[in-house]
């Protein structure tokens, strides 16, 4: 990968790691899932009517939407809204990399290179040992959900490969629109009808800045840049770059939420960046000395 993509990489996976203590800020003032249809209906409209439609099938673009948007982010919201610690979540849904690679050895037949298997196994080593730190005690039920998460963003992420190099902003806000139609539906019906209405009449400047947040840099820039290096380099390359974002997750959620911090993430955030390293590094082979005369 070239460093101009290792670097916008890094950017996107900083933005999404702080994006958790934003996302756990958001529903101490909205429902949790009119908080996931506020963002993603704001990060499409009104960009959608200014960018032309996607140069991939509906069926994909319905699918990423589906599964990205509406899947992905209804869970995540639900798990940080029952008590999930927003450190805890950044961490774990990184098994979206584990998933997306698995998914793109079946669907695409991409076999990952033994030094990228070593270093996902360093890497996921440092996320077993802040997990271990952390713990899950009463909140298995929504660490699960948030497994279930990651396995809709590990589909999400194989969808968007399958639409090819196509440009990918139109691809992301369609998507976007697509998903943020069940969402307002869900939120509609779980979350009280018309009583949703009273936390947007009017919106605070809080909300606002926050949802603002979650809706451009965190979604309609990152999701967009991160399909568009999908579209360049294999998933085993790309999605490890994601277990950077606990680094990130967890610095963010100690300095704006005052979640407490223990030598293990230290530990595990070493083990995860050797990972990272490992994973993405490519060793060139030896070259036999040249003899003289030869």
């Amino acid at each position: 990968m070239p460093l101009r993509d290792v670097l916008i990489a890094l950017v996107v996976v900083s933005i999404w790691g702080v994006n958790f203590t934003v996302i756990k800020l958001t529903i101490a003032e909205l429902p949790p899932l009119l908080s996931a249809a506020l963002r993603f209906f704001f990060a499409a409209v009104p960009v959608v009517f200014f960018v032309p439609r996607p140069k991939a099938r509906w069926l994909l673009v319905a699918g990423y939407g589906l599964f990205m948007a509406c899947a992905l982010y209804a869970l995540l919201n639900l798990a940080l809204f029952m008590g999930l610690s927003a450190s805890l979540a950044s961490l774990a849904l990184q098994v979206q990399a584990m998933f997306t690679i698995a998914i793109a050895f079946f669907v695409f037949g991409e076999v990952p290179r033994k030094l990228q298997i070593l270093g996902a196994a360093v890497a996921f080593g440092g996320i077993g040992v802040i997990a271990y730190g952390h713990g899950t005690g009463g909140q298995l039920l929504p660490f699960g959900i948030l497994i279930l998460a990651a396995l809709a963003w590990g589909i999400a992420n194989n969808i968007s490969k399958l639409a090819g190099s196509i440009p990918m902003l139109p691809f992301t806000v369609w998507g976007n629109l697509i998903g943020s139609i069940p969402l307002l539906v869900l939120a509609f019906v779980f979350e009280g009808g018309p009583a949703i209405f009273s936390y947007l009449d009017p919106p605070s400047w809080n909300t606002v800045m926050l949802v603002a947040f979650l809706a451009y840099p965190a979604t309609l820039f990152g999701f967009t840049i991160w399909a568009g290096l999908l579209s360049r380099h294999s998933a085993a390359t790309v999605a490890p770059f994601t277990l950077l974002v606990p680094i990130a997750g967890i610095s963010s959620g100690v300095l704006i939420l005052g979640e407490p911090i223990y030598g293990v993430d230290v530990a595990g955030g070493v083990l995860i960046f050797i990972g990272l390293v490992l994973t993405v590094a490519k060793l060139k082979p030896r070259q036999a000395p040249v003899l003289p005369g030869a």
